[in-house]
């Protein structure tokens, strides 16, 4: 009894503290892994600075949500599987259901003011993956190489167009990065991770994202439920670098498709800078706006199936994580992918994000503002947000 009341008490503690983090997070991937560190390090002190370095490196290793993991993560390893699922719900609510929201007012509301703050959120779209694009290659493409692997990125991405084009991207961006890498790879030394994830749980983890991967395809098209979950899955399943390259996954999969409009989805986007929390909730903004299915049952299903990949890699690999990190040959093919990942984002930068916001001098200064206000005057993504959605009520009217 003592052991069961000391287990709900951690549950409720990891629910409180990631439910304000959830409120208060905001600035992306990156910031949150400096809230995560700041609380469960050196506040509370859940671990160690180098177990938390170690739990970083496995989530930014592996597709997902890097900061979403590893708050996952931080919630199994305190209060077990109950814990995993608190720490995500309340870190995800928040933002999600402010989308969600927006999602269906945006339907309702008209008039000039409101779509000119909405092409403002656009050309906040375009701001923000400038500088996501700009920050990811400084650090990951840092040599010719890699460098060269971006490039043959956004030519494939540009001319391969949809879902075929990000896969191919990303496995010629692996497959070169095995090839040619080797000589970046560095050994790895750092603490040992300990979860209660037995090898058996991890394989059937490793299994059941295999099996969705696989299965969800071929089930497509028999209800739209599945169709959502198929689609967001992918993506999912497809994110390395961080949040922001979700972004042309989810183009690919909900715009081409025509399920939602460029418009629609961009300002969402754009709406989806301004809220804390995971960039991976704009999925609930899409998921309420789908056809052929009640808004909100669409947005959980969209929520839940693009972030269950990466749960079920996090937890399949973690049982095997200490000694696979220690291989050269995976080291070298990660930074071949992270490379092509710039080169899919940067692709995105044009097109869909550029081509449809910049349409004249007026929104060129205003996208350019967001880049600087972001890169030099170093402002947090959701004061950059109201300041340009704000600054498209100043474009005269074409």
């Amino acid at each position: 009894m003592a052991e069961e009341n000391n287990l709900r008490t951690r549950v409720s503690e990891v629910f409180r503290v990631f439910l304000w983090l959830g409120l208060t997070s905001f600035g992306g991937p990156v910031a949150h892994l400096g809230y995560f560190r700041a609380e469960f390090v050196e506040r509370r002190r859940w671990l160690s600075e180098a177990a938390y370095a170690d739990l970083v490196a496995l989530c930014q290793f592996l597709p997902g949500p890097a900061s979403s993991q590893v708050g996952f993560a931080l919630g199994l390893m305190r209060a077990g599987p109950w814990g995993a699922a608190m720490a995500w719900l309340a870190f995800t609510l928040p933002s999600a259901i402010v989308l969600v929201l927006f999602a269906f007012g945006a339907a309702v509301l008209d008039g000039p003011i409101v779509s000119r703050i909405v092409h403002g959120l656009k050309i906040v779209a375009v701001a923000i993956v400038a500088h996501a694009v700009w920050g990811m290659a400084r650090n990951l493409c840092p040599d010719k190489t890699r460098t060269g692997i971006a490039l043959l990125a956004v030519f494939t991405v540009l001319l391969v167009s949809g879902p075929l084009g990000q896969v191919g991207a990303i496995v010629f961006g692996g497959l070169a990065g095995f090839l040619l890498c080797r000589e970046a790879v560095t050994a790895t030394q750092s603490e040992t991770l300990h979860f209660a994830v037995s090898r058996s749980v991890g394989v059937i983890a490793l299994g059941l994202f295999a099996g969705l991967l696989i299965g969800l395809p071929l089930l497509a098209g028999s209800a739209v439920w599945l169709d959502i979950a198929d689609a967001f899955y992918r993506s999912g399943a497809l994110v390395f670098g961080g949040g922001h390259v979700v972004l042309p996954l989810l183009q690919a999969e909900v715009v081409q498709s025509g399920w939602i409009t460029p418009d629609a989805f961009l300002t969402g986007y754009g709406a989806a800078q301004a809220v804390p929390g995971p960039l991976f909730t704009f999925a609930a903004y899409l998921g309420a706006l789908l056809p052929g299915v009640n808004g909100l049952v669409g947005a959980i299903v969209a929520l839940l199936a693009i972030f269950m990949p990466g749960f079920l890699l996090l937890v399949g690999v973690l049982p095997f994580w200490n000694r696979f990190r220690q291989w050269g040959s995976a080291q070298a093919l990660m930074r071949g992918a992270n490379a092509a990942v710039v080169g899919i984002l940067g692709a995105a930068l044009y097109q869909p994000v550029w081509a449809s916001a910049i349409i004249g001098p007026y929104e060129f200064a205003l996208a350019l503002s967001g880049f600087l206000l972001l890169s030099v005057w170093k402002l947090p993504a959701w004061a950059v947000v109201v300041v340009i959605a704000l600054g498209g009520l100043l474009i005269p009217v074409q």
